[in-house]
């Protein structure tokens, strides 16, 4: 009788570690193979012979280091020996075969590497010694075993999740919905790895039995699959004697995945064998991110973005968990482990901790944090033994301790909260999964194998909102704690009803404490008020991904004065990045990593930035991180009505609310004016961002302060008046409605009196500078853009500078990207240069010229061209520099390296002329304002 799996992988692990140091050929090598036939409880001699004598190609004679006749050659080298050259040789010794002699398998081996080649399935599979336990299977034709071809060359990747997703599409379009449909399917996932990773007594046992059992057309599918759940959840002691034999050796799991009863899923046949292709992929090889992709590939894109799930690659992860808390305990294990005692209070440390994730979805993070802590709990073992051991230092690291015994991390220190109960169930079992991975690398570690089942603890996931939920009721004590996770990405103009009830019940009780303006806020905002709350006077870190929108524009003042107020300090951060991510849907996001703490001012910050959100990051050395993840000051800029400092206000342009009746673009205007000539003095050239930037021509009709029997009488232009009318009168606005009282002019008019600068609000990330320009005041200036009427040629040099553009980066509004200037949060909050001499601002003059000189040197290019990195001038990018120069002497006499330390300057300045930012509670503002610039 074959010895069971259970016995061979033992074996194996033995083997595995008793030979991880051969290097003879002959000396050893028959040693070798007779006890890597006794790992299958098979003598070799009985089998098989060595140095088989065989006639070669030609009349050359030579022979096979390991022959058993009909079913396998062996070709041994020294280690580190060309194994294709031993493949060829050992195919040279065909010819000399009779025909019934003639192998099924050759395998190929240094001691240290195999390579097996099924000649019928034209298959080959290679792995190393310590591997071994894992490939037991390959071998199933020295146990006994059925062999079974598995696609070893497809790692389980995204191509898993979309296979599911077509099954749950499947199930879902048979009407098998709802809560059983989203149980059933995490059954699946369990089963699947299971019978691919030695949780089930044989691999591919799972497989066997459906393609075995159930009938072809699928008739009777899902009530064997009930059967089976049944009997995953039935001790050993209460199954039934007459069990159906090929059942009977499927373990006992418990941990209430398989106990409650569900509908059976009736299958059909294309939908049985959608199962089975599900079976065909190597489930052992999953990475724990596969749940995430899962989760995603099963979900319409509409349900997607309503619950803000954005699946997060494992790359992404693993920045927050290093950041978070991985890094400084692998900086401090490696300061103590050639300490015995240091490392066993290490050990205990890291089995002391436990992680929460409060928008834990599928369980991503916690899934990869519980993989990470677990292998770093392996290395602190296998160092502990190598310190206290004589035999383990000596390389026999088979242990008589039960490894069961010595591993203290287990699936009970990770909690979750996750509002839908599919991945809140998906979150439980990839724990359990990946506690599966984690036992067999310490079994792989040690000469043990070890599997948890049953199942005695479970992870802390429950099915809640997080924002109503009391974290404390989740979490039995702050100490030793870390949170992290990725709270939905939901923007203020998304959210739904539900969502915004929720910003009420968390903020309307802060409204009077820091909070005013919350409605502002992203809905991931929520998250870090709800932490703040949370980890007040105690040592909790938490880590969060999230949009870059909490870290710009009106956001920051927002969110981070309460957060500041309530004693949050940022120990690192990464700057704006982005992913995407392979699932159903494709999201794409701009996103920050941010990581904080109650009061801490005396670790380590560290900052992490990109040249651009889709290149890899660079790591700073910071003093501090503020909220807008820069190495400067804790402050907030807050929107203000008027300039800071005594310079031009600026104004937004005159907003049309026309529906485009009053606009004409070059081919339209000369239309218009051939059939109505007369209109020609009612046209003025409009200045918008677009064509601005793009060179590009737009009219308009204006018509303030213009008599009515000037163009009542001009058919055209009543016909486009009425349609304006028409439009506003259909708005469900009763601004807009009042509107149509005077359809002729528009909604909103701020139209320069005199020339001015303007300045579009959006502009490309891309861009260094945003392009500026001077107009007179017959442009009629669109509400696309801004203008500081009455400015000087010194206001523009400065406002095309360096120093405003990085001001102008920083505290400005993002679209993704791309820049959104703020007359209010931007202009009137940035300082100009403060007391210069005549002759500085004359210097900054002269160089603003040659700005506008420069540029007029390429006439036939529009600002589009001039300001792009890949195709702007030389003579321009001189023009820039100089003028950069110039005013960086306005504000210092040492030239800034960088524009983070301009940034660093700005903000000191910035706080010398206003209230620091965080007084008591009850203390007024005191600001100056400064002197002509």
């Amino acid at each position: 009788m074959p010895i069971t799996k259970k016995e061979i992988r033992d074996n194996a692990l033995r083997f595995a570690l008793e030979w991880r140091d051969a290097s003879r050929e002959r000396a050893e090598a028959q040693t070798f193979w007779n006890e890597f036939f006794q790992i299958f409880g098979v003598s070799r001699r009985r089998v098989a012979s060595f140095e088989e004598p065989v006639k070669k190609l030609g009349e050359k004679r030579g022979s096979i280091d390991l022959f058993w006749k009909g079913t396998l050659v062996v070709e041994h080298k020294s280690r580190g020996g060309n194994l294709d050259k031993a493949y060829n040789q050992a195919l040279d010794y065909f010819p000399g075969l009779k025909e019934e002699e003639l192998p099924k398998y050759v395998l190929v081996s240094d001691f240290d590497r195999f390579c097996l080649y099924d000649l019928n399935e034209n298959t080959q599979c290679s792995f190393l010694l310590n591997e071994l336990p894992e490939h037991i299977d390959l071998f199933g034709f020295i146990s006994g075993h059925q062999i079974k071809v598995y696609k070893d060359e497809d790692p389980v990747n995204i191509q898993v999740a979309e296979k599911m997703g077509e099954l749950h599409d499947a199930l879902l379009d048979s009407g098998y919905d709802g809560h059983d449909l989203e149980v059933f399917l995490v059954r699946l996932v369990y089963c699947l790895f299971a019978d691919d990773t030695g949780i089930f007594n044989a691999k591919g046992d799972f497989e066997d039995y459906l393609r075995n059992k159930t009938k072809e057309n699928g008739s009777d599918t899902g009530s064997i699959l009930a059967n089976m759940f049944q009997v995953l959840d039935t001790p050993y002691e209460k199954r039934q004697k007459t069990l159906d034999e090929d059942l009977v050796n499927f373990p006992y799991v418990n941990g209430d995945l398989f106990r409650e009863p569900l509908r059976i899923a009736h299958f059909n046949g294309a939908m049985r064998e959608l199962l089975l292709e599900c079976c065909l992929f190597d489930w052992s090889k999953v990475s724990p991110a596969i749940f995430g992709s899962l989760f995603q590939s099963v979900m319409d894109r509409k349900r997607r973005r309503n619950l803000g799930a954005h699946y997060t690659s494992e790359k992404n992860i693993l920045k927050v968990i290093c950041g978070l808390f991985l890094d400084d305990l692998r900086r401090e294990f490696e300061a103590i482990k050639n300490d015995a005692r240091k490392v066993t209070a290490f050990h205990n440390k890291i089995a002391a901790m436990r992680f929460f994730d409060p928008a834990c979805g599928c369980g991503n993070f916690l899934v990869i944090t519980y993989r990470e802590i677990r292998q770093l709990e392996i290395e602190v073992l296998q160092q502990y033994f190598m310190l206290t051991s004589k035999m383990y230092k000596a390389g026999v690291t088979q242990l008589e301790t039960d490894i069961e015994t010595i591993s203290k991390i287990d699936v009970n220190q990770f909690y979750g909260i996750e509002i839908e109960e599919f991945p809140a169930r998906i979150a439980q079992v990839a724990l359990w999964l990946t506690d599966h991975q984690m036992n067999m690398r310490l079994s792989q570690a040690f000469g043990q194998t070890y599997v948890r089942l049953p199942l005695q603890h479970a992870p802390n996931i429950i099915c809640d909102n997080a924002l109503r939920k009391d974290w404390e009721t989740v979490i039995p004590s702050k100490e030793h704690l870390y949170i992290l996770g990725n709270p939905p990405f939901i923007g203020k103009q998304n959210r739904n009803a539900g969502q915004m009830a929720d910003m009420d019940v968390i903020c309307q009780p802060l409204k009077a404490k820091g909070l005013p303006n919350y409605g502002v806020l992203d809905y991931v905002a929520l998250w870090y008020i709800k932490a703040a709350l949370f980890i007040e006077n105690s040592n909790v870190k938490v880590t969060f991904v999230s949009t870059n929108s909490i870290t710009q524009g009106e956001q920051v003042a927002a969110l981070w004065e309460f957060l500041l107020r309530k004693g949050v300090k940022i120990f690192f951060a990464h700057r704006t990045f982005k992913w995407t991510n392979e699932a159903r849907g494709n999201a794409q996001v701009f996103c920050v990593i941010i990581g904080f703490t109650w009061n801490n001012t005396t670790q380590k910050k560290r900052l992490f930035d990109y040249e651009t959100p889709q290149s890899e990051s660079h790591e700073i050395e910071a003093k501090n991180i503020n909220p807008y993840l820069i190495d400067a000051i804790d402050i907030v800029v807050s929107s203000r009505n008027k300039p800071l400092c005594n310079v031009p206000e600026m104004l937004y342009g005159s907003k049309p609310v026309d529906d485009g009746n009053l606009f004409f673009d070059d081919d339209e205007k000369v239309e218009l004016l051939k059939k109505e000539p007369k209109a020609e003095q009612f046209i003025r050239r409009v200045i918008s961002a677009h064509e601005f930037i793009n060179g590009k021509n737009r009219w308009c009709l204006w018509l303030k302060d213009i008599a009515p029997n000037e163009w009542r009488n001009l058919p055209e232009l009543v016909k486009l008046v009425e349609a304006v009318r028409g439009f506003r009168l259909k708005s469900k606005k009763a601004a807009t409605v009042k509107l149509a009282e005077v359809p002729y002019l528009f909604g909103e008019i701020r139209q320069p009196e005199t020339n001015y600068i303007v300045i579009p609000l959006h502009s490309s990330e891309h861009r260094k500078f945003i392009p500026t320009g001077y107009f007179s005041k017959d442009n009629i200036l669109h509400n696309s853009c801004s203008a500081v009427p009455n400015a000087t040629l010194y206001h523009f040099g400065i406002l095309t500078s360096t120093m405003h553009m990085v001001w102008m980066r920083t505290v400005c509004g993002r679209i993704k990207s791309d820049y959104r200037y703020s007359n209010n949060l931007v202009y009137n909050n940035f300082l100009f240069p403060h007391d210069i001499s005549n002759k500085q601002k004359a210097k900054v003059e002269e160089k603003a010229q040659a700005v506008l000189n420069a540029r007029e040197l390429f006439p036939n290019s529009t600002l589009a061209d001039l300001y792009d990195p890949l195709t702007m001038p030389k003579a321009l990018l001189t023009a820039h520099r100089e003028l950069d120069a110039a005013v960086d002497a306005c504000y210092r006499k040492t030239p800034f390296q960088n524009e983070l330390e301009r940034l660093e300057f700005l903000f000191q300045l910035y706080s010398s002329y206003t209230q620091p930012l965080v007084p008591a509670m009850d203390a007024k503002p005191k600001r100056k304002r400064m002197g002509k610039g």
